[in-house]
């Protein structure tokens, strides 16, 4: 008598499953693993090392600021031993910083009020609008990113002579305006082409004009990529010198990048003098950025979207 295959006695003897068991790293995956966040330390390291080379001239100067002559030419240390805040006092009553500093404020608001208003209709245009020669003059206008300002000086400065604005804020103006039309349009074109057609499409079934679509519909959406234009507007507007220096003649008109140039000159120049300075320019601009920087962010990266 023979048992068959499906008896008790079988079914105990047949192994079941194992459980698994994990198996070693293989060597080459570990040292692909190693090699990687080997690389991303080395990667934050550099990039520690060169955040720290590149804020440490501000923080001199920010120490300086609040330092005397003396203290500053010795050197050697970036907390000031006795802090005051009479070199920032002095410098701004010297050179009668209040009106530069006026100034540097009007003809910054303008440059940027001209830009947004001008270079917004225009990104509009090349990104909704059909009209013969878009193609071909939006790239002439992003060709104009690799022409450098300095070849343009002569005869941005023939020209405001014969217009008799050389001189004035507004003669700094317009060539500001201009010179930001490239990137301006490059910027905002692409955020205007990242919104949906069928909003447009929407609004025109609903009676609304081409202003109206532009102003209540495109603007608000681009709201990001409008500040980031006002943003990279502000920068080398406040801190212009070269076309400054050459246009303006009169200290009454001139703004606080020439009114810090007039420290410079001074046959024994005061570090201490000339730092607080440079902080008053600067820190109204870096307030201004940290303060809309996420803006700034989204605004790039809509832009690039688009």
């Amino acid at each position: 008598m023979t048992l068959s295959s499906t008896s008790p006695t079988a079914d105990a003897r047949t192994p079941g499953p194992r459980p698994a068991v994990p198996r070693p790293a293989e060597p080459g995956r570990l040292r692909t693993v190693l090699s990687r966040y080997g690389a991303r330390l080395i990667i934050g390291v550099l990039l520690a090392l060169y955040g720290v080379v590149s804020l440490y001239p501000f923080l001199w100067m920010v120490s300086a600021a609040f330092k005397n002559q003396i203290e500053v030419v010795r050197g050697g240390h970036l907390i000031p031993h006795h802090p005051t805040f009479d070199t920032l006092v002095n410098t701004w009553n010297q050179l009668h910083f209040f009106r530069y500093f006026v100034n540097s404020i009007e003809v910054t608001a303008m440059t940027v009020g001209l830009t947004l208003v001008v270079y917004a209709a225009a990104g509009y245009a090349f990104a909704v609008l059909d009209f013969p020669g878009r193609g071909a003059l939006q790239k002439m206008f992003v060709a104009l990113l690799f022409v450098p300002g300095i070849t343009v000086m002569l005869p941005i400065v023939l020209l405001e002579n014969k217009l008799s604005i050389l001189g004035t804020h507004i003669g700094l103006v317009l060539p500001f305006v201009n010179g930001g039309a490239p990137l301006s349009i490059l910027l905002l074109t692409g955020a205007f082409s990242a919104v949906p057609r069928e909003l447009r499409e929407a609004a025109r079934v609903d009676g609304a004009n081409e202003f109206h679509i532009f102003t209540r519909i495109y603007l608000p959406l681009a709201q990001p990529a409008l500040i980031t234009v006002g943003l990279l507007t502000v920068i080398p507007t406040w801190n212009e010198y070269l076309l400054t220096s050459v246009s303006l003649n009169d200290p009454s008109t001139y703004t606080l990048p020439l009114g810090l140039q007039t420290l410079a000159s001074e046959s024994v120049p005061h570090y201490n003098s000339l730092m607080a300075g440079a902080l008053i320019v600067v820190v109204p601009v870096v307030l201004l950025f940290l303060s809309l920087q996420r803006y700034f962010v989204n605004g790039l990266v809509g832009a690039v979207k688009g």
